[in-house]
Parts: structure tokens; sequence; C-alpha cells
């Protein structure tokens, strides 16, 4: 350990040659300059997916769950110098799917868990509402069922935050909508959106909840269904049947091009894809429609951010029937069980949050059509979760840690999707899709995370209060010790300490009990060091 001289000697050095990051000084989340937007870590990792754990008892702990989402919107909301203004109209899309029945069960007691707690879209937006965006600016967004808003704790939370909520489920003929041409689409050709989604300055939240249901995992991509207008918001409608929209907004060779594609995919290997068609319309022809027409969705539409809730998880069919208890896996009379998975999964990209989910769901996401044809048309990079930068999100801790699938918990849920009993094969009703799959060689620049020299960057904000943020970035893992010192060449904390995967990393520092001064950062890995300059005002 080098002496106190040598200490002041390197900061010296340090201190000439940093730079400081011309950016608002963070007070308590207060900010005077009228703009707001993302962490700087996740918009420079568009292909990232992270991961935040939480530490809620039980469903019905909602202080617990508020709490939970409140520190993932402080985490992730931050105050600019630029980006969106304080006028942006903030769209919330949680799955609100409907009940369909009028058993008991469907109550805030019971856990809400088919939809997303209202209790954390709550916590989200009263973080952002720290912000300086008042709650007239936050429009929660949802077609279906509105007359389960107020059972499912909805209407209550819409008033305590002062969040618009409303019933739109009229045909976009009889109220305004937001409509949008869609060039790139199979079967839409123009779609009508809720406003303010897909309108001026606007950002939409996508929350999505942690649960399965008979297209696998229900997550971010399908949600986001509702948010198009009634009729259009039917992206289930079976390939059979037609669908209540005006058809001039449909391809008039959209079934000849989607029934062409799916022969290529049952050739190709998707796996399932070759279910026959039954009675109830659950066969790989119906999966190619739907995945068509969520995917020609995500063409046009403009979401700020991708989440799924998971702080329970809901395995079954998404409602109240399920596998539960064991031995109920071929049975229509078991239920559905909540399981305190205790994740919060994000990102900006629809399909790789969703490729994350579904393998802490406990499945193999290469199983899945939707993220085959997702890649086909350029919307997902990759189908392998282990091709997708990830991870841990931990505020107030180490940051964001560089982590592998492998890592991560999982929770499985059963879905009922494609079920396998055609063709002399036997599977269960209720299932994993956990089958190996052979997934094709991808790109190494997909890995963004991979750099290829040791980087040690500018902390972020530059000057701050109370926190700051330090990326820095390893070309192999190794062992690293990253430290803060005060001027005086005493060290005041450890920042990250330990062996670390290849790849970006993001530790923050939170100053609470440390005065206002000049402080320097030193981060050593193997034979590396380097040292920077950052400033706390107070």
């Amino acid at each position: 350990m080098p002496d106190r001289r040598t200490f002041l000697k390197t900061f010296a050095l340090a201190a000439g040659g940093a730079v400081a990051e011309t950016v608002e000084v963070l007070g308590a989340r207060a900010q005077t300059t009228g703009y707001f937007g993302l962490h700087p870590f996740i918009e420079s990792h568009p292909d990232a997916v992270f991961v935040m754990r939480t530490a809620v008892g039980k469903k019905t702990d909602s202080g617990d769950i508020r709490d939970a989402a409140l520190t993932f919107s402080r985490s992730v909301f931050y105050p600019k110098s630029s980006g969106l203004p304080l006028t942006t109209s903030i769209a919330v899309k949680p799955n609100l799917t409907c009940s369909y029945t009028d058993d008991p069960r469907f109550t805030l007691e019971y856990g809400m868990g088919i939809v997303t707690d209202p209790f954390f879209v709550e916590g989200v937006i009263e973080g952002m509402k720290e912000l300086g965006l008042p709650g007239s600016k936050f429009f929660i967004r949802e077609v279906n069922c509105p007359s389960d808003f107020g059972p499912r704790g909805y209407t209550d939370m819409a008033a305590r935050t002062g969040a618009d909520i409303r019933d739109m489920s009229a045909p976009p003929g009889t109220m305004s909508v937001n409509w949008k041409d869609v060039p790139e689409g199979i079967w839409f050709n123009r779609l009508p959106y809720l406003p303010p989604v897909n309108g001026r300055n606007s950002f939409l939240v996508n929350i999505a909840k942690f649960k399965a249901g008979g297209m696998g995992l229900s997550l971010c991509a399908k949600n986001l269904q509702g948010v198009n207008a009634q009729g259009y918001q039917a992206h289930c409608t079976p390939y059979e049947e037609s669908m209540a929209i005006d058809q001039a907004h449909r391809n008039s060779d959209a079934k000849i091009v989607i029934q062409n594609n799916y022969n290529r995919h049952v050739a190709e290997g998707i796996p399932r894809w070759d279910r026959p068609q039954g009675e109830a319309h659950d066969g790989g022809l119906w999966m190619e429609t739907w995945a068509t027409r969520c995917i020609d969705n995500h063409t046009v539409l403009k979401a700020g951010l991708h989440v799924i809730e998971g702080i329970y998880g809901r395995d079954g069919n998404g409602d109240l029937w399920g596998p539960n208890p064991p031995g109920h896996e071929n049975s229509l009379t078991g239920e559905a069980w909540d399981h305190m998975a205790n994740v919060v999964v994000f990102g900006l990209n629809p399909f790789h949050v969703d490729i994350i989910g579904h393998w802490m769901g406990g499945h193999e996401p290469g199983n899945f059509g939707l993220f085959h044809l997702a890649r086909e048309r350029g919307l997902s990079k990759v189908l392998n979760p282990a091709s997708i930068p990830l991870y841990l999100w931990a505020p107030g801790d180490f940051g964001a840690k560089a982590v592998t699938p492998a890592d991560l918990p999982r929770i499985p849920l059963k879905t009922y999707y494609l079920q396998q009993n055609y063709l002399g094969r036997t599977e269960p009703f209720y299932h994993l899709c956990d089958e190996p799959f052979d997934y094709p060689e991808e790109p190494i620049s997909v890995r963004e995370d991979r750099p290829r020299a040791f980087v040690l960057f500018q902390n972020r904000p530059n000057p701050f209060n109370p926190s700051t943020s330090i990326e820095f970035t390893l070309p192999k893992a190794g062992n690293v010790l990253l430290e803060v010192f005060n001027a005086a060449g005493q060290r005041v904390a450890v920042l990250a300490e330990g062996r670390h995967p290849s790849g970006a990393h993001l530790a923050s520092w939170n100053t609470s009990g440390h005065a206002s001064g000049t402080y320097f950062y030193r981060l050593r890995f193997g034979g590396f060091s380097e040292t920077r300059k950052m400033i706390l005002l107070k």
C-alpha cells in the first residue's frame, strides 16, 4: 500500500487530467432544468437487460411493493440538463388482463396476481413525480375491460397519484386516437393508439406482469397490444376468424403471407410450430398469426422503457386456473399460484427483456416462435439469452454488475403454450418449454458488453449531490478494487471489490455523511490502475 505522500501525488496527476462533466447537481432528485430521462448507463446500453432484486415478504404487502417501485423509479429516471421536458405526457401501460369472472378471489386482498400490481405502478409514478412531473401528466392506458379498473385497485391508485384513467374501450371511429401507418406491416397497414400513446411529446412506460399464459409468458411485447384502440388490440384473434377492424387497415394479402411464412417456419424447425389447429385454435398457425400482429405493432410503437413487474409471478393460464397443487398438470380444475420472485426486469428492447423474462420463468427462450419472428424482422438481435448484455441493478450498492443468465434466480412458471400431445408426443397441459435448443451462432458485435480494453470513465453527474455513478469496463474477468479517497488521501469508501466478469459495470456512491469537497476514485484491475477526480457539492 503506497504511503499518503504517494497517494496525494497520484491524486494531483489525476486532477490535472480529469475534466468535470457538465451535468446539473442532483439534490434529493430536485432539479431546475426542466428535463428528465433515463439513467445514462441504461441509455448507453440499448440492447441490455437489467434485473433488480427486491425483498417483499408477501404479495399483499402493498407498502413494501410501493417502496420497491419507488427505489426502482428513483434509480432509473433522472433529472437532466436536456432530454424530455417536464411537459411530456407519460403514458403508463400496466398489464390489466380481463377477469371474465365474478370469482371473489379477483380482489385487491387476493394479491391481484394476474395484473401488474397497482402499488408497484403507484411507486413508479410517485418516483417520477419527484422529478417535477405533476400527477396530471400521467395517463394509465388500457383498452380492455374498464369495469375491472376499480376491483383491481387502479381507480383508487389513479386518484392517489393524480393520474388519468378512463374507459377508452370505444371503437376508434367514436373517439380520438393517434393513427400510425405501418409501412412494414404484414397484417396491419394502419393502427390506432390510445392518446397520448404514440403522440407528440409523449413517453410510454410499459409495465408488464411476470406471469404465464397461452403465449408462453405474457410479458412486455404482448402487453402493448392493449394500447391499440378497440378491435385492433385483438391480436389473438385466430387465423380463421375476422378481426373487428376496418378491413382497409389490413393488408389484402395478409393471410396468404402469414400462411406462407408459417409453412416456411415449420420447415425451418421453429419448436412446437408444427402443432395442428385444434378446436381451441391453439395451434402453430394461430401463434404465427398473433406474433405477426404483435410485431407489426412494435415496428411503429414508440416506448421509452419496458418493465416486467416480478415482485410475485403467477403460473398456469395467467388468472385463477393452473397446475397446482402438484398433480394437477393435466387438470383443468387446478389453481394458479403466485410465487415470490422478487425481481424487476427492464430494458429498452422489449424482446430482449422478454427473452430474459422467459429464462427466469424456467423456459428456454429459443423454444418460443415470437422471438424467432422478431429476430427475422430486425426487432431483436438475438435468440440466445447468453448473448444479451445482462446486468444486476442494485441502487445504492454496486450500481450495475455484468452477469450471465446462470447468475439469475429462476422461478418455474408453467404454461399451456403449444402443448406437445400430438404425433405420438406426450406432455402435460401445463408444462415448461425447457427442452434444449441449439441456438445459431450470433455475431460477437451483439455483445456490446465485451470491451477490448480496461476503461475507467468519469463519474456522472459531476459535480454531484447526493450520489454519483462510476462506469468501468473490463476486457476479461478478474479481481477489481474501486475505492474512494478524500483530498487528504484517506480511503472513505469501497464501491466494488472482488471478482467481476468481463464487460461494463456501474458502481454508485451515496455520500451520506460525507462533506462537500474534492474526492478521488481509483480502480485497480490486474496490473492496471487509474485514478480520477470528482466533486461533491452539498
